[in-house]
């Protein structure tokens, strides 16, 4: 049984996790998007939303030792540690009056070969705005 069990493990080690993580992270700010499995993209989104919160918080400061220290903690969260300029050059100028949902996840289909759900994790181009419904 499952119960109380929170998390998960995507059949893979603490260091091997946190790889991806990192790996993932810095394709998705490279390129703006990523095609991934389903359930990396679900786990990619909670870590890149808050990566992008702290260093909007960061640039909001006054002080340069705060930007500093969140450079220094971005480049050991985002690989390759180029992605971290562009972040805050390119992206986070579109989303710093934005309180969150930075990105989106989109089903695109099932892979070849064994049949996984992959999705595309991207940029949301109108973050922060309520959907019509």
């Amino acid at each position: 049984m499952r119960h109380r069990i929170v998390g998960k493990k995507l059949g893979r080690d603490d260091d091997h996790r946190k790889a991806l993580l990192r790996n993932l992270a810095g394709q998705v700010i490279d390129k703006e998007e990523a095609e991934t499995t389903l359930a990396k993209a679900k786990y990619l989104r909670p870590y890149l939303e808050r990566l992008i919160t702290r260093a909007i918080k960061a640039s909001k400061a006054d002080d340069s030792v705060v930007k500093y220290n969140a450079v220094k903690y971005l480049k050991g969260k985002i690989y390759p540690q180029d992605s971290v300029k562009k972040l805050f050059d390119s992206i986070l100028p579109r989303f710093m009056n934005v309180p969150g949902g930075y990105t989106k996840v989109t089903r695109t289909r099932n892979r070849d070969g064994d049949g996984a759900l992959m999705a595309r994790i991207e940029f949301s181009k109108e973050a922060g705005k309520k959907s019509a419904k």
